[in-house]
Protein backbone atom coordinates (compact mmCIF):
# COMPACT_ATOMS: atom_id res chain seq x y z
CA UNK A 1 0.00 0.00 0.00
CA UNK A 2 0.94 3.29 -0.50
CA UNK A 3 0.52 6.89 0.94
CA UNK A 4 0.96 10.50 -1.07
CA UNK A 5 2.06 13.14 1.87
CA UNK A 6 0.70 16.72 0.66
CA UNK A 7 2.52 18.94 2.25
CA UNK A 8 1.02 22.22 3.47
CA UNK A 9 2.77 26.34 4.06
CA UNK A 10 3.32 25.24 7.83
CA UNK A 11 6.08 23.05 8.47
CA UNK A 12 5.28 19.31 10.54
CA UNK A 13 1.69 19.78 9.20
CA UNK A 14 1.08 17.02 6.52
CA UNK A 15 -2.16 15.95 4.34
CA UNK A 16 -1.95 12.44 3.82
CA UNK A 17 -4.01 10.47 1.27
CA UNK A 18 -3.63 6.70 1.57
CA UNK A 19 -4.23 4.08 -1.66
CA UNK A 20 -7.59 3.18 -2.05
CA UNK A 21 -8.55 0.09 -4.15
CA UNK A 22 -12.15 0.22 -5.50
CA UNK A 23 -14.29 -2.61 -7.59
CA UNK A 24 -18.13 -3.35 -7.47
CA UNK A 25 -18.03 -4.54 -4.01
CA UNK A 26 -16.67 -0.83 -2.39
CA UNK A 27 -13.01 -0.48 -1.52
CA UNK A 28 -10.21 -1.53 0.31
CA UNK A 29 -7.60 1.08 1.55
CA UNK A 30 -4.98 1.05 4.63
CA UNK A 31 -5.23 3.95 6.82
CA UNK A 32 -2.20 3.59 8.75
CA UNK A 33 0.99 1.42 8.06
CA UNK A 34 3.59 2.55 10.75
CA UNK A 35 6.46 0.90 8.34
CA UNK A 36 5.08 3.05 5.16
CA UNK A 37 4.48 6.10 7.89
CA UNK A 38 8.32 5.89 8.85
CA UNK A 39 9.48 5.35 5.20
CA UNK A 40 7.99 8.48 4.99
CA UNK A 41 9.88 10.54 7.36
CA UNK A 42 6.47 9.89 9.85
CA UNK A 43 8.24 7.90 12.71
CA UNK A 44 5.33 8.92 15.64
CA UNK A 45 3.97 5.64 17.25
CA UNK A 46 0.59 5.47 17.86
CA UNK A 47 -0.53 4.60 21.44
CA UNK A 48 -4.48 5.95 21.35
CA UNK A 49 -7.46 6.10 18.71
CA UNK A 50 -10.37 8.59 19.52
CA UNK A 51 -13.63 8.65 17.92
CA UNK A 52 -16.17 11.57 17.91
CA UNK A 53 -19.85 11.37 16.28
CA UNK A 54 -20.55 15.24 15.95
CA UNK A 55 -23.91 17.15 14.05
CA UNK A 56 -24.02 19.92 11.21
CA UNK A 57 -22.81 22.49 12.98
CA UNK A 58 -20.60 21.70 15.51
CA UNK A 59 -17.67 23.28 16.07
CA UNK A 60 -15.00 21.29 18.52
CA UNK A 61 -11.48 22.62 19.33
CA UNK A 62 -9.37 24.64 18.88
CA UNK A 63 -7.50 22.04 21.69
CA UNK A 64 -4.12 21.10 22.33
CA UNK A 65 -1.90 19.27 25.04
CA UNK A 66 1.31 21.34 26.32
CA UNK A 67 4.42 19.78 26.63
CA UNK A 68 3.39 17.55 29.96
CA UNK A 69 1.49 15.63 27.88
CA UNK A 70 2.21 16.33 24.34
CA UNK A 71 0.16 14.72 21.07
CA UNK A 72 0.72 14.10 17.87
CA UNK A 73 -3.11 13.36 16.09
CA UNK A 74 -3.37 11.78 12.79
CA UNK A 75 -7.18 12.78 12.53
CA UNK A 76 -9.20 11.17 9.60
CA UNK A 77 -13.11 12.08 9.23
CA UNK A 78 -14.60 8.06 8.34
CA UNK A 79 -18.34 9.36 7.75
CA UNK A 80 -19.66 13.15 6.62
CA UNK A 81 -17.86 16.09 5.99
CA UNK A 82 -15.53 18.11 8.13
CA UNK A 83 -13.49 21.11 7.75
CA UNK A 84 -10.55 20.19 9.89
CA UNK A 85 -7.79 23.09 11.30
CA UNK A 86 -4.54 23.02 12.68
CA UNK A 87 -3.35 26.48 14.34
CA UNK A 88 0.66 26.62 15.23
CA UNK A 89 1.27 27.12 19.34
CA UNK A 90 4.89 26.73 18.84
CA UNK A 91 6.08 30.26 20.03
CA UNK A 92 9.17 31.13 18.23
CA UNK A 93 8.19 29.35 15.01
CA UNK A 94 8.13 31.50 11.97
CA UNK A 95 4.69 30.41 11.21
CA UNK A 96 3.65 31.05 15.48
CA UNK A 97 -0.50 31.67 14.99
CA UNK A 98 -1.02 30.93 11.63
CA UNK A 99 -3.46 27.83 10.64
CA UNK A 100 -3.82 25.46 7.72
CA UNK A 101 -7.33 23.76 7.41
CA UNK A 102 -8.16 20.75 5.04
CA UNK A 103 -11.44 19.22 4.08
CA UNK A 104 -11.72 15.88 5.27
CA UNK A 105 -14.16 12.90 4.06
CA UNK A 106 -15.72 9.74 3.97
CA UNK A 107 -15.34 10.07 0.66
CA UNK A 108 -11.89 11.59 -0.05
CA UNK A 109 -10.19 9.48 2.76
CA UNK A 110 -7.69 12.10 3.27
CA UNK A 111 -5.70 12.44 6.66
CA UNK A 112 -4.52 15.46 8.80
CA UNK A 113 -1.10 14.68 10.28
CA UNK A 114 -0.61 17.26 13.38
CA UNK A 115 2.19 17.19 14.87
CA UNK A 116 3.25 18.35 18.97
CA UNK A 117 2.69 22.44 19.62
CA UNK A 118 -0.62 22.52 17.38
CA UNK A 119 -4.46 23.13 18.58
CA UNK A 120 -6.60 21.45 16.39
CA UNK A 121 -10.09 21.76 15.78
CA UNK A 122 -13.47 20.93 13.10
CA UNK A 123 -16.43 22.12 12.16
CA UNK A 124 -19.10 19.59 10.69
CA UNK A 125 -19.91 20.29 6.80
CA UNK A 126 -22.68 17.16 6.51
CA UNK A 127 -26.05 16.20 8.72
CA UNK A 128 -23.56 14.24 10.52
CA UNK A 129 -19.90 13.54 10.84
CA UNK A 130 -17.37 11.06 12.50
CA UNK A 131 -14.03 11.76 13.27
CA UNK A 132 -11.46 9.23 13.96
CA UNK A 133 -7.50 9.72 15.27
CA UNK A 134 -4.61 8.06 16.52
CA UNK A 135 -2.57 9.77 19.26
CA UNK A 136 1.19 9.34 19.83
CA UNK A 137 0.31 9.94 23.95
CA UNK A 138 -2.25 9.46 26.12
CA UNK A 139 -4.87 11.62 26.76
CA UNK A 140 -3.82 13.72 29.84
CA UNK A 141 -6.36 16.66 31.78
CA UNK A 142 -3.77 18.05 33.43
CA UNK A 143 -2.15 19.07 30.21
CA UNK A 144 -4.64 19.58 27.73
CA UNK A 145 -6.08 23.17 26.91
CA UNK A 146 -8.31 25.15 24.24
CA UNK A 147 -7.88 28.59 22.44
CA UNK A 148 -11.17 30.20 20.90
CA UNK A 149 -12.50 28.97 17.73
CA UNK A 150 -13.24 33.14 16.74
CA UNK A 151 -10.45 34.39 18.34
CA UNK A 152 -9.57 37.49 16.12
CA UNK A 153 -6.06 37.45 16.33
CA UNK A 154 -6.49 33.64 14.17
CA UNK A 155 -9.01 35.39 12.26
CA UNK A 156 -10.24 31.86 10.68
CA UNK A 157 -12.81 32.04 8.10
CA UNK A 158 -14.92 28.92 9.80
CA UNK A 159 -17.85 27.60 7.48
CA UNK A 160 -20.52 28.08 10.54
CA UNK A 161 -21.94 31.08 11.69
CA UNK A 162 -23.51 30.00 14.88
CA UNK A 163 -21.76 26.74 15.95
CA UNK A 164 -22.73 24.39 18.50
CA UNK A 165 -19.96 24.27 21.06
CA UNK A 166 -19.65 21.96 24.62
CA UNK A 167 -19.53 24.98 27.42
CA UNK A 168 -15.27 24.56 27.63
CA UNK A 169 -15.08 25.03 23.89
CA UNK A 170 -17.14 28.30 24.64
CA UNK A 171 -15.22 29.32 27.27
CA UNK A 172 -11.73 28.80 25.70
CA UNK A 173 -8.71 31.80 26.20
CA UNK A 174 -7.97 33.82 23.31
CA UNK A 175 -4.10 33.23 22.00
CA UNK A 176 -2.92 36.61 23.68
CA UNK A 177 -3.80 34.78 26.91
CA UNK A 178 -2.43 31.78 25.90
CA UNK A 179 0.76 33.83 25.56
CA UNK A 180 0.40 35.59 28.77
CA UNK A 181 0.03 32.33 30.83
CA UNK A 182 2.27 29.83 32.21
CA UNK A 183 3.26 27.78 30.03
CA UNK A 184 5.39 24.14 30.12
CA UNK A 185 7.44 24.37 27.04
CA UNK A 186 7.74 28.16 25.35
CA UNK A 187 9.51 31.14 26.81
CA UNK A 188 5.72 33.52 25.36
CA UNK A 189 6.51 36.74 22.88
CA UNK A 190 3.77 39.21 22.42
CA UNK A 191 5.79 40.34 19.57
CA UNK A 192 3.72 38.61 17.44
CA UNK A 193 0.80 41.01 17.58
CA UNK A 194 2.86 43.93 16.91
Amino acid sequence: MQFRVIPTRIEGLLIIEPQRFHDARGFFMESYNRRAFAALGIPQEFVQDNHSRSVKGVIRGLHYQDMRAPQTKLVRCTVGRVWDVAVDLRVGSPTFGQWEAVELSAENARMFLIPVGFAHGFAVLSEVAEVQYKCDAYYAPEAEGAIRWDDPDLAIPWPVETPLLSPKDAAAQTLRAYLQAPRFFYQPSLSHFA
